[in-house]
């Protein structure tokens, strides 16, 4: 637009006298969530790993790499080129789980399935031993959807439960599926989901669960939910058996703050929150390990069908890496990319095919890009 024309030319006259948007670094610690080290340095840059994996997921990382330039932040990226094709070469798979625990952060794509994608996807969380799964939901004035008002955390036991990939064929026509639940990683995720809330200033944690037919395993977890909320007499604690929550998120997703649960239970109310805000293409995630963090799309999709088309939006992938610039203390870059996206969905200036336009991904990516200068020339106005 001639406005912004006219912005970037006195921008240009400015950019001299401003600081650069990534030298506006706040000093902040790390997530006391975690404890994880914020990355390793080299030459004044942190290096992290980068796994763009199937799909439309190269489409939306080389949005990240384009904002991340045009933002000059102090991060370089070790792409390793991990795809349903070579997840079964053990040459490949060893490289990218070197490369992460070397860097101690990540930004992902989605890996599709291929042969023996199951068992290599629990290696990759066993390995890293990601076991917290963090996906937030939030509602966008520019999103018109049923709901409004929605703040949810789902955070998600990323290592056991259904997805242990124990299963057998006992008898021809008889298969056995083994779920294994244990008290060292139920008391582990649920204080982890009590650390959050109190490092995030939220005020309720819910448990989710089917103890009332899985009486042992699911019976467990919510007692280690319990004994744990006994700990954290400021925050309000209850419990929901896991249909019925699904059922209390179309009706009043309003009611939940975080909710913890079962790496199954997870899966399901997480994608079923992105769609109450918008879909795939708006929600972030991080998964986090005792060394570790991992940034990736919120709701784990490929759209295999759209790849090189680039028609996918990439706001839930550059939203994960605003998180993962916080997460390695650039918090004001970090900041100023989020506000960015949340202004560029709420003007609706730029609507891609799922969220009911016709723009592409780099029409979003540059409106971005377009956004952030308009920021930082208010900033340096004084606007």
């Amino acid at each position: 637009t001639n406005l912004l024309h006219l912005l970037r030319i006195v921008n240009t006259m400015l950019r001299s006298l401003a600081r650069p948007l990534a030298s506006l670094t706040g000093c902040k610690a790390a997530s006391t969530t975690t404890g994880i080290k914020p990355g390793t340095k080299y030459g004044g840059k942190t290096t992290v790993t980068l796994i763009p994996g199937d799909g439309v997921g190269p489409e939306i990382c080389e949005s990240v790499t384009t904002i991340f330039k045009e933002m000059a932040v102090p991060v370089e990226f070790e792409t390793i080129e991990l795809t349903k094709h070579t997840l079964n070469d053990e040459g490949s798979f060893n490289m990218a789980i070197t490369s992460l625990k070397r860097n101690g952060v990540g930004l992902k794509g989605v890996l599709n399935r291929s042969g023996d994608f199951r068992h290599h996807n629990m290696e990759f969380r066993g390995n890293l031993d990601t076991y917290a799964n963090v996906v937030r939901a939030v509602s966008f004035d520019g999103i018109k959807t049923h709901h409004t008002g929605i703040d949810l955390i789902a955070i998600r036991e990323n290592t056991e439960g259904e997805y242990s990939c124990l299963e057998h064929e006992s008898v021809p026509g008889v298969v056995e599926s083994f779920k294994v639940i244990t008290r060292e990683k139920s008391m582990r995720i649920a204080k982890f989901a009590f650390d959050y809330a109190l490092e995030h200033n939220r005020k309720k944690v819910t448990c989710i669960h089917k103890a009332n037919i899985m009486k042992l395993s699911d019976g467990l977890f919510k007692s280690c939910c319990q004994e744990v909320s006994e700990l954290y007499p400021t925050i309000d604690y209850d419990e929901q058996i896991v249909d019925n929550t699904c059922q209390q998120l179309v009706i009043n997703p309003q009611q939940f703050d975080v909710m913890v649960m079962p790496n199954l239970y997870g899966n399901l109310v997480s994608n079923l929150a992105a769609g109450l805000v918008g879909g795939a293409g708006v929600v972030p995630s991080k998964s986090y390990g005792s060394e570790i963090a991992v940034f990736e799309p919120g709701a784990r999709h490929t759209w295999m069908e759209m790849k090189g088309m680039y028609v996918a939006n990439p706001v839930a992938m550059v939203l994960s890496s605003a998180f993962m610039l916080k997460h390695l203390t650039l918090h004001d870059a970090g900041d100023k990319l989020i506000q960015a996206v949340k202004n560029v969905l709420n003007k609706r200036s730029c609507r891609t095919i799922d969220l009911g336009g016709k723009a592409k991904t780099r029409d979003m990516t540059r409106a971005i890009l377009d956004e952030l200068e308009i920021m930082e020339l208010q900033a340096n106005l004084g606007i």
